[in-house]
């Protein structure tokens, strides 16, 4: 279930001629980071174009738990009166962070290193995740964590009394990981510094920047290497947050697919630790360019331009830009089932771990629908059926993952025959325009029944 009483079943048919601009939402992971640096600033953030979904809203209501003064302003911006470094208040209630991993990993690395107590929980897709690849470095600042078995939520963070930096190697390449122990960091007595084998992505670092922190940054032989000094003065910023990249690649997508298509996706953000499925989509001959580049808020933004696509092919992804597009994989897959030939995307194991195990959603989807498909523990295969010749018709189950969710309602806009999803609710946690954006572009979505 999404959290809602029922699921909204719903099905998506074949369209042409996919015309205007999509104005997508404020990039997540932006959004998420302006209201945690907000609450660590002394003084009053202003954020422009904060992505309203849920996740984010949850963010805002925790940080409002921990004793900042979150608004939003009747002309659409919202303000963060924040409590510094070290601030944080004991939340009286258990921090529910809906279906939010970023948001329950950084809160958890903001705030332990406070001596405060605090209780985490989330939705049921939310609580099968794994936490432990986050308390594990928690526990090394000295902070103490109680969960259920395998790390998973509701996890109680009791905060280090007298926090120390620490070193930290991440396991995996995930910027939630990074994020969480450089947020840990600011309220130590010292330098924190994390090692990452592959750079993921870097907002947190350009933002604690911004905000004042000291960070640098440096690329060696043992890898990627971020360090943050403890106890900095952050100072509060007006922050205007470009569109989210991850929920441009769906009008986008749907434009390269979709017969006579001509889509323009205006002011996202392409920070390079972020556009890999743009650089992947023109490997396999999309016609997509780039209008009006500019830098907003020290991260590079440009109008996307998506044309109809007809002569796509199948490629090997390269197995180093996954961080750079991990939550584009279930998109990607949706694209190559209509180019020629296989696409191959490898290295791809932290898909397994997301909102759902998304390798075998997005196979098991695919394959009612009448794709081949193959897969590996970290890699997964599609063979393409070329422009017209994907079956549709299928039912997918969406895992309660709004990416499966939007991927399958894509797919059905360029099948012979519709595709159906058992549960469009979980869109609102990151999307909550989407169904209504892409009907203005020409979709044919419908409410439906399983």
């Amino acid at each position: 279930m999404s959290g809602l009483d029922k699921p909204i079943p719903m099905s998506s048919k074949r369209v042409t001629n996919l015309r205007g601009q999509a104005k997508v939402p404020g990039d997540k992971s932006i959004s998420h980071r302006s209201l945690i640096l907000g609450a660590l600033s002394v003084g009053q953030t202003k954020i422009h174009g904060l992505l309203e979904g849920q996740d984010v809203i949850d963010t805002a209501k925790a940080m409002s738990s921990f004793g900042a003064l979150v608004e939003k302003h009747e002309n659409g911006y919202w303000t963060v009166d924040g409590f510094g470094v070290g601030g944080f208040a004991e939340p009286e209630k258990v921090i529910d962070c809906g279906n939010s991993g970023t948001g329950v990993r950084l809160i958890m690395g903001a705030m332990s290193t406070t001596n405060i107590t605090a209780t985490f929980t989330g939705d049921a897709s939310l609580n099968r995740r794994p936490m432990a690849r986050i308390t594990e470095p928690l526990n090394l600042f000295g902070a103490k964590t109680y969960g259920r078995r395998h790390g998973k939520l509701p996890i109680t963070v009791v905060g280090a009394a007298s926090a120390v930096p620490i070193t930290y190697q991440t396991p995996v390449a995930s910027a939630q990981i990074k994020s969480s122990v450089l947020f840990a960091g600011l309220n130590t007595a010292g330098e924190t510094i994390v090692i990452e084998k592959e750079k993921t992505r870097d907002h947190t670092e350009r933002m604690l920047e911004g905000f004042g922190a000291e960070v640098e940054t440096e690329t060696t032989s043992k890898g990627h290497i971020v360090k943050v000094k403890g106890y900095p003065e952050l100072l509060p910023q007006e922050i205007k947050v470009p569109r989210d990249p991850s929920s441009a690649a769906f009008p986008v997508c749907a434009a390269l697919i979709t017969e006579g298509s001509d889509v323009l996706v205006p002011n996202i953000g392409l920070n390079p630790t972020r556009s890999g499925l743009f650089e992947t989509l023109r490997e396999m001959n999309a016609n997509i360019t780039f209008e009006n580049e500019s830098f907003q808020g020290g991260e590079p933004v440009a109008d996307i331009r998506a044309k109809f696509s007809p002569n796509m092919i199948g490629i090997d992804v390269p197995p180093e830009r996954a961080a750079s597009m991990i939550d584009e994989y279930p998109i990607l897959s949706v694209v190559a089932s209509f180019a020629k030939g296989k696409t191959l995307m490898r290295e791809v194991n932290e898909l397994r771990v997301k909102e759902s195990d998304r390798i075998d959603a997005m196979a098991k989807g695919l394959r009612s629908n009448g794709l081949s498909i193959e897969e590996g523990e970290d890699w997964w295969s599609v063979e393409g059926r070329e422009i017209d010749g994907v079956k549709g018709g299928g039912l997918c189950e969406t895992f309660l993952d709004h990416r499966i969710a939007m991927s399958f309602l894509i797919l059905g806009m360029a099948s012979k025959s519709s595709v159906k999803i058992d549960d469009s609710s979980p869109i609102t946690t990151s999307f909550p325009i989407f169904e209504s954006l892409m009907a203005e572009l020409g979709a044919n979505f419908q409410k439906s029944e399983l």
